[in-house]
């Protein structure tokens, strides 16, 4: 496995190597809770249980792989992707405790907090969360006075008001699962709102320590949306048999394979396996069935020496298909020459004027 050393196995940081690299709309860190005692799952190391030849952990940080930084608050491990390392103090000091450690290495406006155990979550699903939170103007604005124009907008107990905007936005959105209870470690939040509720439960309570997550949820505005596979989670053994079974069935099997190779090879690159797939039916139907599998390592070297990328595989396979389309084709009964095979009028030998043709041995039957 592509996998990055957590400080303290080989010396070095587990954040080394870039991180991902968001478009211009992309800029959010992310922090993923990883500790916990899993009791339910009997002590297990829970972030490292495998679901789909993958640890749940590296699930969860495929998903945030759009970061400009992933936080993960936890003791030190080896990972598919880079992240940073935090720890909550004292450890094991619960979840606000935890996620206010992980949220001082973070400086994005838009920070995505998640748990270490979510299978099914997916980086479209960090996207909308995002894209929510980013276009929710829903709250109505209260009216500037006069003389207030330049005027920094002042905090509100519930919401911020965005310069940018018409109205109050929520301070962060949120996933429900299928029973509508709230999921606060599927969701992306707005930094400062995040930053100034932990204070505020800090400085009411003596610290984080202990206090549960339902404590900060009250006193955010947020947003819900409802995504009863993305929030399942695995606090049982009986939720990670539920889990493994699901990505075996048909309609999943092939990109939860695929996916679990490329992070095994560390490989980022998206294609369009529609394509490779045809390719495979082809080379297998209209040559032999090994072609199926060589012919398709050959795309992927060919695509390599070109570049790489999306562009090189889909150029190189369509030329492999054209080429096991034209095998196929000779192969069939009624066959007929293409241009390539006929030769031309010029080329086609002619006896000279002065020798009589030959004739055949044997003659067509007349009768």
């Amino acid at each position: 496995m592509t996998a990055y050393e957590p400080e303290g196995a080989t010396g070095r940081s587990g954040s080394s190597g870039p991180q991902g690299t968001p478009g211009a709309d992309a800029e959010y860190d992310a922090v993923v809770l990883a500790g916990g005692a899993a009791r339910r799952l009997g002590g297990a190391d829970k972030p490292g249980v495998r679901v789909g030849g993958r640890a749940l952990l590296d699930r969860v940080l495929a998903a945030c792989a759009g970061a400009t930084r992933t936080v993960v608050v936890a003791e030190p491990r080896s990972t598919a992707r880079p992240v940073e390392w935090a720890r909550e103090d004292p450890p094991g000091g619960g979840p606000l405790a935890a996620l206010d450690a992980g949220l001082r290495s973070t400086t994005a406006p838009y920070v995505v907090v998640l748990s270490a155990d979510l299978p099914f979550l997916e980086e479209g699903t960090v996207r909308r969360l995002l894209d929510t939170l980013r276009a929710d103007g829903s709250h109505e604005a209260t009216p500037a006075r006069a003389g207030d124009t330049h005027k920094t907008p002042p905090a509100t107990e519930a919401g911020h008001l965005d310069p940018d905007g018409p109205g109050i936005r929520p301070d962060g959105v949120l996933l429900t699962d299928p029973d509508g209870r709230d999921q606060p470690l599927v969701a992306v939040y707005r930094a400062d709102a995040l930053r100034r509720e932990l204070a505020v439960l800090a400085a009411a309570h003596g610290g984080l320590g202990g206090l549960p997550l339902r404590r900060l949820v009250a006193a955010l505005d947020l947003t819900r949306i409802s995504d009863p596979v993305a929030s399942f989670d695995c606090d049982t053994w009986d939720d990670i048999a539920a889990a493994r079974a699901r990505i075996r069935e048909h309609g999943h099997v092939l990109d939860e394979w695929i996916s679990a190779v490329k992070d095994e090879l560390g490989i980022e690159l998206d294609v369009d396996t529609g394509v490779l797939l045809d390719l495979a039916r082809d080379a297998a139907h209209g040559v032999a069935r090994p072609a199926a599998p060589l012919t398709t390592f050959l795309v992927g070297y060919a695509a390599a020496r070109a570049g790489g990328g999306p562009e090189a595989v889909a150029e190189a396979a369509r030329k492999a298909v054209a080429l096991a389309l034209r095998w196929a084709d000779e192969d069939t009964p009624d066959a007929e020459p293409d241009a390539a095979d006929t030769p031309s009028p010029a080329a086609t030998p002619t006896a000279p004027a002065d020798v009589t043709p030959t004739a055949p041995a044997t003659e067509p039957d007349a009768g």
